[in-house]
C-alpha cells in the first residue's frame, strides 16, 4: 500500500551545484547538509530552470538517498 504525499518529509534548500541529467546539488537551510537532488516531473514538463543560487523546495525520499525538488521559490 502506497504512503500519502504528506509523509514525505518537505524542507528548503539552496542549489549550490548544477550536475549532468537535471541533478543538483542543494544545502539544505536548517541542518547546512549537501544533498543530491533531482526535477520533479511536473517541473521537467512546464521546463521550469533551476539555477545555481535559486531557493527550492524538496521532498526528501524515506531511505535518505536523493531528494525531490518539487518548487522553486
Amino acid at each position: 500500500m502506497p504512503q500519502s504525499k504528506s509523509s514525505d518529509l518537505e524542507k528548503t534548500g539552496v542549489v549550490v551545484e548544477s550536475l549532468p541529467n537535471i541533478m543538483f546539488r542543494v544545502k539544505l537551510d536548517q541542518t547546512e547538509e549537501e544533498i543530491l537532488s533531482y526535477l520533479s516531473g511536473k517541473m521537467r514538463l512546464h521546463r521550469i530552470r533551476v539555477l545555481v543560487g535559486d531557493k527550492v523546495l524538496l521532498e526528501l525520499e524515506p531511505y535518505g538517498g536523493k531528494a525531490r525538488i518539487t518548487k522553486r521559490l
